[in-house]
């Protein structure tokens, strides 16, 4: 009995090993049945995305395309109305050349006679270039007579500061005022040491830049002149002035260093006077400054009738001053 239930299981087993097999392939493929769905899910899916996607760019491009479209069509007109346009212009050009053209006949006519005119200007030309080489070979010279009285003051300038000297030279005139309250007690011409100290200083620099080779020969005359404030009469302070004046000049004549030549060509150009109240000084004010109006100057004036007359020998040397003197019937 027991031997009959143990074969019957065995028989069972082998049965039932049978159908599991087929159950485990049923469920093999099942499973691929639903990877295989799973995965067409997931690519429809992604299609669509891609679909929705590439939709709304399409959209978009479709937009761009029509507002393009739209660019295009004012531009289209635009050029509707340009070329409107050019052939208006174009029209106007015609007319223009067939102008142009009766200007052309008339410009060679009017260049004919011009060829004449420049045959005659060519020669007037040659001779007014001889006159420019002849004048470039004397403007040196005419320069030089022209600056002789700025070449002075810049010298003077440089000459007074390197010596360490306050006097100012006046960049119009070259005049330099020396302040009287140095030179003299109150209503006195005597001239006092810390004044005479002063002129000691000062006359050398002043007189190594006037009377140098480089200016002596345009020099016409050196002037000292004395000024006084308002105080008391005119007469009084004309007579106190030119004492003044007189006392300075006396004292730079007899300065012992000076050369010989220097005294002697000081002697023929030096001049003392006096101005009294006549040209004071005033404060910023409009005040009379006492201080500054009591004062001596040194000046100085140019032989300007002798440049005049070199510059005239020098305008006939090139041969121009009959020239510019010539009526202009004489002229070619």
């Amino acid at each position: 009995m027991a031997r009959q239930i143990i074969h019957n299981r065995r028989a069972g087993r082998g049965s039932t090993g049978g159908g599991a097999s087929w159950i485990s392939y049923s469920d093999m493929m099942a499973a691929l049945l639903l990877i295989f769905v799973l995965i067409l899910s997931y690519s429809l899916y992604q299609y669509f995305t891609m679909l929705e996607t590439k939709t709304a760019e399409l959209e978009e491009q479709q937009v761009l395309l029509l507002a393009q479209q739209t660019l295009l069509d004012d531009k289209e007109t635009e050029l509707k109305t340009l070329q409107i346009s050019l052939n208006t212009k174009q029209t106007e050009l015609d007319d223009a050349n067939a102008v142009l053209l009766t200007r052309e006949q008339e410009l060679a006519a009017a260049q004919l006679l011009l060829k004449e005119q420049e045959d005659a200007l060519n020669a007037a030309t040659a001779k007014l270039e001889e006159q420019q080489q002849a004048l470039a070979l004397q403007a040196s010279r005419i320069d030089d007579l022209v600056g002789v009285r700025t070449n002075i003051i810049r010298d003077l300038s440089a000459s007074l500061s390197s010596a360490d000297l306050k006097a100012t030279v006046d960049p119009n005139n070259g005049s330099i005022v020396l302040d009287s309250a140095v030179f003299f007690e109150t209503g006195s011409y005597v001239i006092k040491p810390e004044g005479q100290e002063l002129l000691n200083r000062f006359i050398p620099v002043y007189l190594n830049v006037l009377l140098s080779e480089k200016y002596k020969g345009y020099l016409g005359e050196i002037i000292i002149e004395g000024h006084t404030d308002s105080k008391g009469s005119y007469v009084n302070n004309l007579k106190l002035s030119q004492q003044r004046a007189l006392q300075v000049a006396l004292y730079v004549l007899d300065m012992p260093g000076l050369t010989g030549a220097q005294v002697s060509l000081l002697q023929q150009i030096l001049t003392a006077t006096g101005r009294s109240w006549a040209d004071l000084k005033y404060d910023a004010a409009g005040l009379e400054d006492p201080d500054a109006s009591r004062r001596v100057e040194f000046k100085f004036s140019l032989r300007d009738a002798d440049m005049i007359e070199e510059m005239r020998t020098i305008l006939e040397e090139s041969g121009l001053d009959g020239d510019l003197n010539a009526k202009p019937e004489d002229q070619g």
